[in-house]
């Protein structure tokens, strides 16, 4: 290709046969050109049978001789050729018509974008339309105007053969004349027509390119910005975890680029790219001729052209009025910015296929690195893909994965242009590579392009971005307060281009999902019913970054472990916590000044004014009866004693003490959809105790699995809150430096919110949890916990909710089991009822020692035994019978031990033991109000024997 501002480029106006440096030739010339008898101009000298034009810039003087006839004076308005560059650069005129076949002229459309032109007016007679020469004037010169020449008309008889020659007899008569002549007349009509034609699609289109370039308000650039992805990041700032947005577009400024990967694209798609205006008028000419003959769209469009196309949504379409403006814009941009900047334009819009856009993507998303680290022949792989990134109905594309032979032959293409053009092998250039790069990334199902991470657990996390944004305000909702900075909320991360660093710990996530999702392998939910879900949140106590969250397998269905909204706009997601919410009760106790050794009521009974009788899962007389301590009904799961317990403090107590630590929302389950209330809007007295009766003491009112994990985080922080939250920091990029910048920062608000002594009791209770439902942690950890359970039904002994909640001075987990849709009974694989203590306990177990692998020990602080141990409702212990002198034979055991007798009140056979014995297995009983069921050992005592088979049931 020749450059366009080459003043001895040829592109852009026609040759003329004999012109333009062929003074000499002659009328044979012409014929051997294929040119019939079009005249063929000299500079200044007449020839028989052609019209004499003088050199360019002199008048128009001067005759023509014709054939041996009188000179035929200049016709008015012929004035000569002007040289090029001159006020009237590029109108040419013809003078009077040259004796034989007429011949169609050639005219090039003019690279000035107002492209006038101007038609003589033609004399009659024999029409013959000269060749109009335009000049090509470099882009951003001059406008010029291409004038087609007044067309001369002879005789139509009367006129002799051309001296030196002709193919009839004399006077052009004969069998073999006429024949000769029939020809000759039908070439003559078609080439009119050609002709006529092509001045017709010549007008027509320099006439579109006048009105456009002046009528087109171009936008550039600067103020046309692509979309770009968001990507979040896990706490390393390095890992991906999503990608989303419209389009995966990540914008790099050209000193991220390599230039050998620059030089790979020119070679594959324009390889005079660094050398022209910008503007391929052949392409602009042929698009035309495709359109209006029906032929096939073709392109042969610049790199400058390229970009365009596809930054400008207007230029979408495939028609010639696209390809003229497409031109225009090309042009001006070819004016506006250097090759670089447009290089670097092009290479942030173009797509790559799999879902990249851009340069950047395209890198991450072939090779797993960014567009800087390229070689030179992963480079090639990109610039290869360019030219048709996906297959169609004709051709299978050049993605290596699918195509590998014609992925191959382009490389070698790219490859070859780079050596051609000296990008490669030459001084101070790099060497060609020898090999086809086999580092190439296959497609992922669900993890290219714009979706990445939201079909994975991970998707539920870009929902919790999406509304921490908008509570930081770094988003609008109404349109009328968008501004360069706050995009729409609706908008933000699918075209912001933003880059989010999350708090997810990828160590501690990978826990979590190989513990509770049913299709990892080995996890604890694999092989089990299939109407069993599981859903875990972690927190680090001590900054409230969510370190874990799986709340299902995508981002895009029902998330279980937060909040959702269903068509109707109803809240929905809660769980009912069961006995794991008794934490809340028994630190609202404390704080009312209840100690853990204060004594409450513990049988079954119908509160005054009820239709519902209060038990402890169906058992009326537990092992203490109506002397059992907080600290034993803690441990036994007891209902009973934290219902006289909320009745006396009063249930908004327990609701305030829940809202403190973390629980935000709370549903009511006497509506039907149950009704969603956020706790920090409103006042816990006025919601309690209607609609949250007293029975929320012991967990019947559903919350999510992230509140109950932020609650108990504050407890594992000595009552010190920190909310819950993902985002850790925001940046955007600089489009003028591409240098990320920090819109957002992770602001930490620690809070007291419990009273230190409260949570060190609390704690001092949960610590000997695990043991009792032998789920202690690994090599002797410290740890908290507490389990829960929840009837299917008001009337049903089966369950329907099933927990495990604890902490360790670095971690906060929650862990619910229930069911996948519709609420069914939950049942493990071999029929066994789910309750807290087998399945959650188990992935809760699991997964806080892989979480915890490798981290310090540490232990809690010690208790306070605040609070007065005379409260409660219950009756006293009744008072240590007096031990008998030991008076018996040496040889009997009860002799040798006199601490294990009968009426030791530590002996397990002594019917007044009121449950706990040993710390490791006070004994327990089921969660639930109304749940019996077998093997039930609810209320019936402790024991001191460590090796009892794990209940079923709590």
């Amino acid at each position: 290709m020749n450059s366009y501002g080459d003043p001895s480029s040829s592109r852009g106006r026609a040759q003329i046969p004999g012109a333009h440096g062929d003074p000499g030739a002659g009328p044979a010339d012409a014929y051997r050109r294929g040119d019939d008898a079009r005249g063929s101009w000299s500079e200044g000298t007449a020839q028989p049978g052609r019209a004499s034009v003088p050199p360019r810039g002199q008048a128009a003087g001067g005759r023509a001789s014709v054939g041996g006839s009188a000179a035929v004076p200049p016709r008015a308005g012929s004035a000569a050729v002007p040289p090029r560059g001159t006020a009237a650069a590029g109108s040419a005129s013809v003078g009077s018509a040259s004796v034989g076949r007429a011949g169609a002229g050639r005219a090039s459309v003019p690279v000035s974008p107002a492209g006038r032109a101007s038609v003589g007016v033609g004399s009659a007679g024999r029409a013959s339309v000269g060749a109009a020469s335009v000049s090509g004037a470099p882009y951003g010169g001059p406008a010029g105007r291409a004038s087609v020449a007044r067309a001369s008309v002879s005789p139509a008889s009367g006129i002799g053969a051309p001296a030196g020659g002709g193919d009839r007899g004399p006077g052009g008569r004969g069998p073999d004349g006429r024949t000769k002549s029939a020809r000759a007349r039908k070439r003559r009509r078609a080439n009119i027509l050609i002709a006529s034609f092509a001045v017709f699609i010549m007008l027509a289109g320099i006439g579109v390119v006048g009105f456009t370039y002046y009528s087109t308000n171009v936008v550039l650039p600067e103020d046309t910005t692509p979309p770009q992805a968001t990507t979040l990041y896990a706490m390393d700032n390095k890992t991906i975890i999503a990608k989303v947005g419209e389009q995966n577009r990540t914008l790099v400024t050209i000193d991220q680029i390599p230039q050998h990967v620059q030089d790979a694209v020119a070679a594959a798609e324009d390889r005079n790219f660094y050398r022209h205006s910008g503007v391929d008028y052949k392409g602009i000419a042929r698009a035309a001729w495709n359109n209006v003959s029906g032929g096939d769209k073709q392109g042969a469009s610049t790199i400058t052209q390229q970009y365009a196309r596809n930054a400008y949504d207007n230029l979408k379409d495939d028609t010639y009025a696209r390809k003229v403006k497409e031109a225009i814009l090309a042009s001006k941009l070819n004016d506006k910015y250097g090759k670089p900047q447009i290089m670097q334009h092009y290479l942030n819009v173009i797509y790559f296929g799999r879902g990249a856009y851009g340069i950047e993507a395209a890198a991450q998303t072939y090779f797993g690195k960014p567009a800087k680290s390229l070689t030179v022949a992963e480079g090639a792989v990109l610039a290869a893909l360019i030219k048709q990134p996906v297959a169609s109905e004709t051709h299978r594309g050049y993605d290596p994965a699918v195509n590998p032979v014609d992925a191959k032959s382009r490389w070698d293409y790219v490859i070859n242009g780079m050596v051609e053009e000296g990008w490669l092998n030459a001084p101070g250039r790099p060497e060609r590579p020898t090999e086809y790069p086999k580092n190439i990334k296959s497609p992922k199902n669900g993890g290219a392009g714009i979706d990445f991470g939201v079909n994975t657990p991970y998707g539920n996390v870009i929902n919790y971005v999406k509304v921490e944004m908008r509570e930081k305000g770094l988003c609008v909702d109404k349109e009328a307060d968008v501004t360069d900075k706050k995009p729409l909320c609706s908008q933000a991360l699918m075209a912001g281009g933003y880059r989010i660093r999350t708090t997810i710990d990828t160590k501690i996530q990978k826990a979590a999902v190989e513990a509770a999702q049913r299709k990892t392998k080995g996890s604890e939910l694999a092989g089990q019913p299939k109407n069993l879900m599981a859903a875990v949140v972690a927190i680090d106590p001590q900054t409230g970054r969510v370190v874990a969250y799986y709340g299902g397998d995508n981002g895009t269905g029902t998330d279980y472990a937060g909040k959702n909204t269903d068509s109707n706009g109803t809240v929905t997601g809660g769980h009912s916590p069961g006995s794991s919410f008794k934490i809340y009760t028994l630190a609202a106790a404390l704080k009312a000044d209840k100690a853990l050794e204060s004594r409450w009521k513990g049988r079954g009974f119908t509160p005054e004014g009820t239709k519902f009788k209060v038990s402890n899962a169906g058992v009326d007389n537990p092992s203490c009866g109506n002397s059992c301590t907080l600290k034993v009904s803690t441990l036994k799961s007891l209902n009973v004693p934290f219902y006289h317990v909320t009745q006396e403090i009063g249930p908004d107590k327990v609701i305030d003490m829940a809202k403190q630590a973390g629980v935000t929302t709370m549903w009511r389950t006497d509506t039907d959809p149950a009704k969603a209330y956020d706790l920090t809007k409103t006042d816990p007295k006025d919601i309690a105790p209607s609609p949250f009766f007293h029975v929320v003491g012991y967990g019947q009112y559903p919350i999510t699995v992230l509140d109950h994990a932020n609650g108990v985080a504050t407890f594992a922080n000595e009552g010190v809150y920190n909310k819950a939250h993902f985002l850790y920091s925001v940046e955007k990029q600089n489009e003028t430096t591409g240098k990320w910048e920090k819109v957002s920062s992770e602001k930490l608000d620690p809070k007291r919110r419990i009273d230190k002594d409260v949570v060190a009791d609390v704690t001092s209770v949960l610590k000997e949890y695990p043991g009792q439902v032998n789920h202690r942690l690994a090599d002797g950890r410290e740890a908290t916990a507490k389990t829960g359970t929840w009837e299917l039904k008001s009337d049903s002994s089966e369950n329907g909710d099933a927990w495990m909640i604890g902490y360790t001075p670095q971690l906060a987990t929650a862990v619910w089991v229930g069911n996948v849709q519709k609420r069914l009974p939950l049942k493990l694989k071999d029929g066994t009822r789910v309750s807290g203590a087998n399945l959650p306990g188990g992935i809760w177990e699991r997964f806080m020692n892989d979480a915890l692998k490798g981290e310090p020990k540490k232990s809690f602080p010690p208790a306070a035994n605040i609070g007065d141990p005379e409260a409660g409702n219950g009756d006293p212990p009744p008072p240590p019978p007096t031990p008998d002198p030991p008076a018996c034979n040496p040889l009997d055991i009860f002799c040798q031990n006199p601490g294990n007798t009968p009426t030791n009140p530590n002996n397990p056979n002594n019917p007044n033991n009121p449950g706990g014995g040993l710390p490791g297995n006070p004994g327990g009983g089921p969660d639930t109000p109304t749940n019996p069921g077998p093997g039930n050992e609810g209320g019936t005592g402790g024991g001191l024997l460590p090796t009892i088979t794990p209940r079923t049931r709590e």
